[in-house]
């Protein structure tokens, strides 16, 4: 895996690695104090919290979706705080479902960021390796650092690109939700139910291995099987609910060398917009 490190190799690492950064992505979007409530009770040693609404989202307007990118240059001013430069090694984590681990993967990624791995299986993989947690609270400072961002504009896409590109024979459009909520069964989150006209539904928690009690993505070999329908297209756009499970899909395609792109403001974006189709069932 060239994206993925093992609760193994970052055990070994952790007390050794000077300008190594670990930071905890862990949220929920129904609780959003959980991410802070759980580092307080006990993350891996010396790392930082970034909170997905304060931190790693602007605020939520009416259009754009309810999780838009953080502005680059806030972010980068955040990172540069933790102790981050361009030869800053950094890994991010959650619990194990990689959603918040692999959400700032692609934002780090999206500044132009090389050296970034997210913690395979999260937390749960690193305890259950023998690591040990801490709850002291590390706050970010003035370090001095300076990080060097060159902006990656093409790995996302606006409404208006994703509306240009429906049920195109070159262009697929991933649903990365539940197939309930790609349906339109149940919908938890939004006043409306369905999905973007003519995607394709790939759950991502089909990626992980559900015969362990951690988020451990799947071999190399179920990934290309998993995905081999989308080398017949030349354009990917992934897609969810606010721009964050979408990362997940985007974190195995990295590993499979898909080129590919995020709707960031993905459904919840979609229908903010009175005139958008939405559609129910399978396509």
């Amino acid at each position: 895996m060239k994206n993925i490190i093992s609760a193994k190799n970052l055990i070994d690492i952790l007390d050794k690695d000077n300008n190594l950064v670990v930071i905890d992505c862990r949220f929920d979007l129904i609780n959003r104090t959980y991410g802070i409530d759980a580092y307080k009770k006990g993350h891996i040693p010396g790392s930082f919290i970034l909170d997905l609404d304060k931190d790693l989202s602007r605020p939520a307007q009416k259009h754009g979706g309810k999780n838009p990118l953080q502005d680059p240059y806030i972010l980068k001013e955040k990172l540069e705080k933790l102790g981050i430069d361009n030869n800053t090694t950094v890994v991010t984590y959650d619990d194990g479902d990689l959603n918040g681990a692999s959400r700032l993967f692609f934002q780090l990624k999206h500044l132009g960021l090389e050296k970034v791995y997210v913690l395979d299986g999260g937390v749960t993989a690193y305890v259950k390796s023998g690591g040990i947690l801490e709850t002291k609270i590390n706050e970010p400072k003035d370090t001095g650092k300076t990080l060097q961002i060159n902006v990656e504009d093409n790995l996302v896409v606006p409404m208006e690109y994703v509306k240009s590109k429906l049920y195109s024979d070159e262009t697929v459009i991933i649903d990365c939700r539940s197939n309930e909520r790609y349906q339109g069964i149940t919908e938890p989150a939004y006043e409306k139910a369905g999905h973007i006209p003519s995607a394709k539904n790939y759950f991502c928690k089909n990626l992980l291995n559900d015969n362990l009690e951690n988020g451990s993505l799947k071999d190399i070999n179920f990934l290309k099987k998993h995905f081999e329908e989308l080398n017949k297209y030349n354009e990917v756009i992934l897609s969810c609910g606010s721009g964050i499970s979408a990362c997940v899909d985007s974190l195995a395609l990295r590993e499979l060398g898909i080129p590919h792109k995020i709707y960031i403001g993905s459904f919840s974006d979609w229908i903010s917009y009175e005139g958008n189709t939405i559609m129910v069932g399978e396509e």
